[in-house]
């Protein structure tokens, strides 16, 4: 797309939406609260009003998402700029929306394969029945100290990509929801050795390449298309993402149309507004707009040596592994944002770990058995971490009454008053049931179909969730966060999956799909033999 002499300062989009906020023109079109003066009658739309003032529709002006010729067209290519992409398009459907347009992009033709890891969003899986694709699932590769998955190697995809060079393209998650990340460039050696896509769900990772102490970008790796989460780690209002494509391997003109199928004819104008507003704040400052929220990071690390309690997540020291002669970890980066910390003593697990948190008014992201995440951003701030670090201290100090979750050294038991060496900080880590962590034995699987064909009622019953081992799952089951499936209809259910599920309700954790809330029984098809379709 041809370049158009812009500056960073400006803001086209926002602008725009900021003079119809203050004008008195008389709106004669939707959206029908006419700048939330519908709620006149009640003093006000309160602390909407604002927001209401500014939301707008296609009229003259204010462009089309879906035909950009102005001040979208402005904004998308300071973004563009912003980001180091040849072509940048706002979402307003969050990455969700972006993952469902680059698969149809890519899998243009019913039966098309894709590959892809296991431990994929649901978006995904969606996006792979909208488009009657085939998926070649990957095996993602293990951290050993943490127990938690990354990707799949440049090994592995090496192999699918010999097994199946039909395949239309890659799909990779990075980071993945604790910040964790390997070296992406490799997987996009091998995908365009092979002459396919690599397409990279990096809803995570929206600020990633803006600082030096932060990882390098999906498309800085050599990732052809790559959707970001910009309400997640940026400023951008939720909902408000970007996707970003670069190079000739993607069809421009169907993924335009793609994002029209997939999108809202009648799109937030205040979510673009915010899009085009957090663009222009880290367009602006650079890497200078991470100062305080990295200044918080240290904060807490400084204080977490205070309370040897806890432990953080992070990756094997390269050095270390060289001097030692050790093979170098499958985990080589971590967002420094997403600080993941554990009780070394094992007593508390991760969810009691976040109950007690929340109780002492910190929300953290998620958990999971071992382990809570702890998400940190431009906006977080000192108080923040003195807020958090106090309440680490209460918790430090509380007797549990649990018993040892984990086995460690038998002096780390005798805390408080003992030290902790570096090498206590790797007993106790590793986690026994992440819903991040979804994958299998081998290192690929056969092309899987997927459609969009309902399930007939007679077609399956709801069974014990005890007695589901070995089954088919007619339904798909999504704990919520981090949204990754632990089941998609069609796959069977394995002994690990079923004993997955149970520890879920026991947990009384949220899932999505569930046709039962608690999880005490599943759906599964009547006919044991019928798998592969959604």
């Amino acid at each position: 797309m041809k370049r158009v002499e812009l500056q960073k300062i400006q803001a086209p989009l926002y602008e725009a939406l900021y003079q119809y906020k203050n004008s008195r023109q008389a709106s004669f079109h939707v959206p029908g609260h006419k700048k939330g003066r519908a709620y006149a009658s009640w003093g006000g739309a309160g602390f909407l009003e604002q927001v209401m003032e500014a939301d707008v529709t296609e009229i003259a002006g204010t462009d089309d998402l879906h035909h950009p010729e102005g001040i979208i067209r402005d904004a998308q290519l300071l973004a563009a700029d912003c980001f180091g992409s040849d072509e940048s398009f706002f979402l307003v459907g969050g990455s969700t929306s972006g993952n469902l347009a680059m698969i149809l992009t890519v899998c243009a033709n019913p039966g098309d394969i894709l590959l892809v890891q296991r431990n994929v969003h649901k978006s995904v899986l969606n996006g792979l029945m909208l488009a009657g694709a085939k998926a070649v699932f990957l095996k993602s590769e293990m951290d050993e100290t943490s127990g938690l998955f990354i990707a799949p190697t440049p090994e592995t995809l090496s192999a699918a990509l010999a097994a199946y060079p039909e395949s239309k393209g890659v799909l990779i998650t990075m980071p993945n929801y604790y910040g964790m990340g390997m070296n992406l460039a490799l997987l996009a050696e091998v995908c365009h050795r092979h002459d396919v896509p690599l397409m990279v769900d990096e809803a995570h990772g929206a600020h990633y390449g803006q600082h030096p102490r932060l990882p390098q970008s999906a498309l800085a790796s050599g990732a052809d298309v790559a959707v970001q989460s910009t309400h997640k780690m940026l400023a951008a209002l939720t909902m408000g993402a970007m996707l970003h494509v670069q190079g000739p391997r993607i069809n421009r003109g169907l993924l335009r149309q793609r994002l029209a199928m997939v999108q809202s004819s009648s799109p937030s104008y205040p979510v673009m507004g915010s899009l085009d507003l957090a663009r222009r704040l880290l367009h602006v400052q650079g890497a200078e707009a991470f100062t305080a929220g990295l200044a918080a990071v240290e904060s807490l690390k400084s204080g977490l040596a205070e309370l040897p309690r806890f432990g953080l997540l992070q990756p094997q020291d390269q050095q270390q592994a060289d001097l030692t002669g050790e093979a170098a970890d499958v985990y080589t980066s971590q967002d420094p944002f997403k600080v993941v910390i554990y009780d070394r003593l094992g007593i508390l697990g991760g969810y009691e770990l976040q109950r007690r948190l929340e109780a002492y008014g910190c929300i953290p992201e998620m958990s999971d058995d071992r382990h809570v995440v702890l998400l940190y951003s431009m906006g977080s701030t000192e108080e923040d971490t003195r807020h958090l670090l106090k309440a680490l201290s209460h918790i430090s100090v509380e007797k549990a009454d649990a018993q040892q979750l984990y086995p460690l050294k038998d002096h780390a038991a005798a805390f408080p008053g003992q030290s902790f060496t570096d090498e206590d900080a790797t007993e106790g880590t590793f986690v026994e049931f992440s819903t991040w962590n979804n994958s299998f034995q081998n290192q690929f699987s056969e092309p899987i179909p997927f459609n969009l064909v309902p399930l007939e009622p007679d077609e399956a019953e709801a069974i014990p969730l005890r007695a589901s081992s070995g089954k088919i799952a007619a339904e798909m089951i999504i704990p919520y966060p981090p949204g990754i499936p632990l089941l998609y209809a069609g796959e069977r259910i394995t002994v690990e999956t079923a004993a997955k599920l149970q520890r879920l309700a026991q947990a009384g954790a949220k899932c999505q799909g569930a046709l039962d809330p608690e999880l005490k029984t599943i759906l599964v098809y009547k006919n044991s033999r019928k798998q592969g379709n959604v």
